[in-house]
C-alpha cells in the first residue's frame, strides 16, 4: 500500500522536519511508501542544502524579511507562498526506483503536467541544464534550470529535488500556483489561488497513480512518525543547521 498524507499548512520547520521524519520512518521500514501534499504558513524561503546563509541575509524586502528554513535537499533558494508542495518516499527497494532514482524526477512530473491541464496550462519539460550548481547560479531556484524543471513558454513553475540515504529516496518539489513576490520570477495560473489549489491538491495523487500505477490511499502519520517529527523541529528552527554555511 502507499499513503497519502494530506498536511495542512504548516511552518518552514514542522514542514522540513516531518519530510525529515518520513525520510527516516520509511527507511527502516516503519512506514509505507507515502506521497504527501503540504503548504506553508506563513511564507518562507527555503535555502538549498548547500547554500551560503549569507545570500539570503543579501535579499532586500520584502522576500529578505521571511522566514527561513534550510532543506534536506540542495539546488537554489524557493520563496514558498502560494503553491503546492509535495514530497514522494520510497524504500530504496521501490520498483519505482528500479531504473534509479532520476526516474522519479519524470514520472512526479509527468504527473503535474497532466495536474496543470486542470487548471488550463501546458507544461513541458526545460530539457537542457543551465550551469547552476549546488554552491553557483541564481540564488532562487526557480531562475535555475534544469532538464527535469517544468516551464509554461520560458517560465518555470515547478521543480524538485531529491535526498538519497542508503534505506530510502525523498523527493520533493514546489508548484506555483500565484505570486505575491516579484524577487521570485516564476510562472503561475491565471485562475484564482484558492481554486487552482483545490484542482491541484484534489488531481494529483490521482495523476501519481495514472503514472505510476501505483494507489496512494488517505492516511495519518502514526504517533511514532509525529514523534520523530517533532523530535526535529528544533533542528529546523535552531540557527545551527539554518546558518551552517
Amino acid at each position: 500500500m502507499q499513503r497519502l498524507l494530506h498536511d495542512p499548512p504548516l511552518d518552514g520547520p514542522t514542514n522540513m522536519a516531518r519530510d525529515e521524519a518520513l525520510l527516516t520512518c520509511v527507511g527502516r521500514l516503519e512506514a509505507p511508501p507515502t506521497l504527501r501534499l503540504y503548504q506553508w504558513d506563513p511564507p518562507t524561503v527555503s535555502l538549498g542544502y548547500f547554500q551560503r546563509y549569507a545570500d539570503f541575509e543579501s535579499l532586500t524586502a520584502p522576500a529578505g524579511e521571511l522566514d527561513v528554513v534550510r532543506r534536506l535537499t540542495g539546488g537554489g533558494a524557493i520563496l514558498h507562498d502560494q503553491e503546492l508542495t509535495y514530497s514522494l518516499i520510497l524504500p530504496v527497494d521501490h520498483r519505482l526506483l528500479s531504473d534509479g532514482p532520476k526516474r522519479l524526477y519524470e514520472l512526479a512530473h509527468d504527473a503535474i503536467v497532466a495536474c496543470l491541464e486542470n487548471v488550463g496550462l501546458t507544461a513541458s519539460r526545460c530539457g537542457t541544464t543551465d550551469d547552476s550548481s549546488s554552491v553557483r547560479g541564481p540564488f532562487f531556484c526557480f531562475e535555475r534550470r534544469h532538464r527535469f524543471d517544468l516551464l509554461i513558454e520560458n517560465d518555470k513553475i515547478a521543480g524538485s529535488a531529491q535526498r538519497r540515504t542508503r534505506e530510502a529516496v525523498l523527493q520533493h518539489g514546489s508548484i506555483v500556483l500565484g505570486n505575491r513576490f516579484d524577487q521570485q520570477p516564476t510562472a503561475v495560473t491565471a485562475r484564482p489561488f484558492e481554486q487552482s489549489l483545490r484542482t491541484v491538491r484534489a488531481g494529483l495523487p490521482v495523476h501519481f497513480q495514472e503514472v505510476t500505477g501505483e494507489v496512494f490511499e488517505p492516511g495519518i502519520m502514526s504517533e511514532a512518525e509525529v514523534s520523530v517529527a517533532a523530535d526535529l523541529v528544533g533542528k529546523y528552527a535552531g540557527d545551527e543547521w539554518t546558518r551552517r554555511l
